[in-house]
């Protein structure tokens, strides 16, 4: 465990080293982060949990616990803070390391679900920090990006029983369980996300225009909002998965093909079926789902209902498969992301899916 934790903190700061202080420390949009905050909240983060909750240890800056509460200080605010900046910031991980170490040196990991926890949600901050440089044009030389594949085919999946979330073990968040049986449908999903150049037809076809592919919901959002075809999708490779698109622009171009955007249950089933499934692609862009976002049947918050129960039954929707931003280690086949229908700062695309004919 203590060669992950330091292998993570290698390719945290090694996102960050290209930088100057003032890109690191200013606010590139209010639903985005500075990413000295972010640094400051993965080190706050940390001393909370292994230092404070599990080695028994007083914090080491009670004065950062709120600053960097990410409930207490929604993102519209934190440009308007007193942060650490950023040469502070990776200071104070550095303090914040040495306790951790001091800590499972005299008491171990104990079952090493708060480790884990720890690890993960410092490999999540790192994508939701590369969103933020990716939008401001800060991403280092070199990073991947969605890899081109192409367009696919539809695959037909029976219908079945699904063993939805989690199974027992040592960690999975509290959204991913508890584990339970669902009936799905026979559908058919299609083997690979929707590309860069499927969707400029759609666009240059009137995609935007058309008031009938769209939703009320979605119409008055992309005329609030003046939405038209993403940057990223002009300028991405023409066979990559199209990135950037918001939930009701997916929504959109899956009525526009008489399809429509699958279930989270169909997804999973999908990304299960079989030893292998049958989504290609899984792992490039972030997957819009229709479904809700909601807790299982006999859901229980942990550690904190800060991390998921909060945006229960409310205007989120579910995000599967990961992103090439995104570490396999998270992005499991029954992580569930989610984020507003009107966000598109994050690496998501769309897999479309219909009815088994």
């Amino acid at each position: 465990m203590t060669a992950d934790l330091a292998a993570v903190r290698a390719r945290t700061l090694s996102l960050v080293a290209h930088l100057s202080v003032a890109d690191c420390e200013r606010q590139i949009d209010p639903i985005l982060s500075p990413l000295a905050w972010d640094l400051g909240h993965i080190a706050a983060y940390e001393d909370l949990w292994l230092v404070h909750r599990h080695g028994g240890e007083p914090l080491r800056r009670p004065d950062l616990a709120a600053l960097y509460d990410a409930f207490e200080t929604p993102r519209a605010v934190r440009g308007d803070l007193e942060i650490l900046g950023r040469d502070a910031a990776e200071a104070e991980m550095a303090a914040v390391r040495e306790r951790t170490l001091a800590v499972i040196d005299r008491v171990g990991i104990g079952d090493g679900v708060l480790h884990e926890m720890v690890l993960r949600h410092e490999l999540q901050h790192t994508e939701t920090m590369l969103q933020a440089m990716h939008h401001a044009g800060l991403v280092p030389p070199g990073l991947p990006g969605p890899a081109a594949g192409g367009e696919g085919t539809w695959v037909s999946v029976p219908a079945g029983v699904l063993h939805q979330g989690a199974a027992d073990g040592p960690f999975a968040y509290d959204n991913e369980r508890p584990r339970h049986a669902v009936e799905v449908p026979a559908f058919r999903i299609a083997s690979r996300p929707v590309t860069n150049a499927s969707w400029l037809r759609f666009a240059e076809g009137g995609g935007y225009e058309r008031r009938e592919w769209w939703s009320d919901e979605g119409w008055a959002w992309k005329e609030d909002d003046d939405s038209t075809c993403h940057r990223a999708i002009r300028d991405g490779h023409p066979d990559a998965p199209v990135c950037h698109v918001s939930w009701f622009e997916a929504d959109a171009y899956a009525r526009a093909h008489g399809a429509r955007l699958p279930t989270e249950a169909e997804w999973e089933q999908a990304a299960t079926w079989g030893q292998d499934g049958v989504l290609d692609g899984r792992g490039s862009v972030w997957e819009w789902t229709s479904t809700v976002f909601h807790g299982y049947p006999g859901f229980r918050a942990h550690p904190y209902p800060e991390y998921s129960e909060v945006f229960f039954d409310r205007d989120y929707r579910v995000l599967r498969g990961g992103s090439w931003a995104a570490d396999p280690r998270v992005a499991t086949t029954t992580f569930r992301n989610w984020d507003l229908r009107e966000r598109r700062q994050i690496f998501a695309g769309v897999r479309l899916a219909q009815d088994e004919r």
